[in-house]
């Protein structure tokens, strides 16, 4: 006995980092909102309904909000449209429903400071007061932060790894993160961002597609989506997975879709389970692998209705759903809030934890981002709370290359923020070059994240650093 208390002393006067705490799963009332207030339940579980009611403008936020959030927080948004955003508004009811989901309103206003603080809302519902008025972009980001357009097939068909391709079907989402690293091409223009637009009609795309994984064996797996798959038809959708299936090299197909939290209430239609159940069926007897690959930010974002989709898609065939979330200052970037959302995907939805992405190098993005080290951290901090199998690892997408795993670098200037990556085989677009893999290719982490003699480096040399990288990757 002695020894048992003496244990609970020491617990007591030594805690463990992280208190691990099983949480049951809360799908936030939305009748808290007033322009929600008579909404039943059965409209808030259909689909069509969720699709009708997404908040595509301030209008329509103020309709659903009221005055629980005082005016300054609307104009904080159109100063955000106006000047920064390079994603439209487009917010699925379920998905608002999860901001500041722990606070009951108590009067006018008396929502405003916690929407301002809720994790979720700083990506989804970006306002100009969030972003950084030293460094808003960071001098190398692009549009195309991972050069996916030059490594397309055909149109949007992306052949980066020597395995695997990435056949993003369509430029649109239910939902737009404000992160989006595909915000050249999906969804709609904004002030700050005029889109590019697939040229090539779709039907035409698709079956281009097709025909170059027909002609191109040494690839097994296919990640399938846009945009976002939750957005295509499904009977289209099933007539493309059907194609992949009757290829003997893909062993593996993914389907990318957000609404999997964002939207649950598609990924719960009955034509959708059926559907699913069928192409699950015939993968199944072919031997291969069908996941869906889902993307959640935040522990509250996991709601019971989360978890009965992934119950709906496992019953229908599914071998695994996956979570691959992005890593982003403001929202999880500290190691209880990444297990939280472990714990919650795991336990709560059967969800595997899976990527924690480094936020890419795309314009406005800087208030998001974390440097190299501070994602080292993140990782050694969240080792050992979570099984091996299901401890997710932090990756930079590292331009020109692809995933690497945070202590993989090869090199790196902290004074300057500046990473070197290598890599172990050729893009797409390297078949021919000699010096691919042996190079190095650079990374950069956020200007303010440096000490005061790197923030003085880029104030003096940041162009002189975009023309240097420019010509390098020219004579490549």
């Amino acid at each position: 006995m002695t020894d048992v208390l003496t244990s609970a002393a020491s617990r007591a006067a030594f805690p463990q980092p992280y208190a691990y705490a099983r949480h049951e799963l809360v799908e936030p009332d939305w009748r808290r909102f007033p322009g929600w207030a008579d909404v039943t339940e059965a409209d808030w579980r259909s689909a069509q309904w969720q699709r009708s009611h997404c908040v595509k403008n301030i209008a329509q936020l103020r309709a659903v909000l009221g005055d629980l959030v005082e005016d300054r927080f609307y104009a904080d948004i159109e100063a955000d449209i106006a000047n920064a955003a390079t994603m439209s508004m487009l917010i699925p009811p379920q998905m608002l429903n999860t901001f500041a989901s722990s606070v009951e309103p108590a009067g006018a206003g008396s929502l405003t400071e916690a929407f301002y603080a809720d994790a979720v809302r700083r990506y989804m519902l970006p306002v100009f007061s969030d972003r950084r008025t030293d460094w808003t972009s960071h001098p190398h980001s692009s549009r195309d932060s991972l050069h996916e357009h030059e490594m397309w097939k055909v149109e949007g068909l992306t052949h980066r790894y020597p395995t695997k391709v990435l056949a993003e079907l369509l430029p649109t989402c239910p939902q737009y993160c404000g992160h989006c690293t595909r915000m050249d091409l999906v969804g709609n223009s904004t002030p700050s961002v005029e889109k590019l637009k697939f040229l090539v009609k779709p039907d035409t795309r698709l079956q281009e597609m097709l025909d170059y994984l027909r002609q191109t064996p040494g690839v097994r797996d296919v990640v399938v989506s846009g945009g976002d798959v939750a957005n295509m038809p499904w009977p289209r959708l099933e007539a493309f997975i059907a194609e992949l299936l009757t290829m003997d090299n893909i062993r593996d197909i993914r389907l990318a879709s957000k609404a999997f939290m964002a939207l649950p209430q598609h990924w719960l239609q009955d034509d959708v389970r059926a559907g699913m159940e069928r192409v699950a069926m015939t993968a199944r007897d072919r031997g291969v692998g069908l996941a869906i690959h889902t993307h959640v930010n935040a522990a509250q974002s996991v709601t019971p209705l989360v978890r009965e989709a992934t119950k709906a898609m496992f019953e229908a065939g599914v071998r695994d759903v996956r979570n691959q979330g992005v890593l982003m200052k403001g929202v999880n970037a500290t190691s209880e809030d990444l297990l939280d959302l472990c714990f919650a995907l795991m336990d709560g939805a059967g969800i595997l934890p899976y990527y924690f992405y480094m936020c890419d190098m795309i314009p406005s993005a800087e208030h998001w981002r974390v440097a190299v080290w501070e994602a080292q951290e993140l990782q050694h901090a969240i080792m050992g709370y979570l099984p091996g199998f299901a401890t997710p690892r932090i990756v930079c997408d590292v331009p020109y290359v692809g995933k690497r795993w945070v202590h993989q670098l090869h090199e790196y200037d902290r004074e300057r923020g500046i990473s070197y990556w290598t890599k172990n085989y050729r893009t797409g677009i390297e078949t021919a070059d000699a010096d691919a893999l042996s190079r190095t290719y650079e990374y950069y982490d956020p200007i303010h994240t440096l000490p005061a003699s790197g923030q003085r480096w880029w104030a003096d040399h940041a162009l002189e650093s975009i023309a240097a990288a420019d010509a390098a990757h020219a004579d490549a």
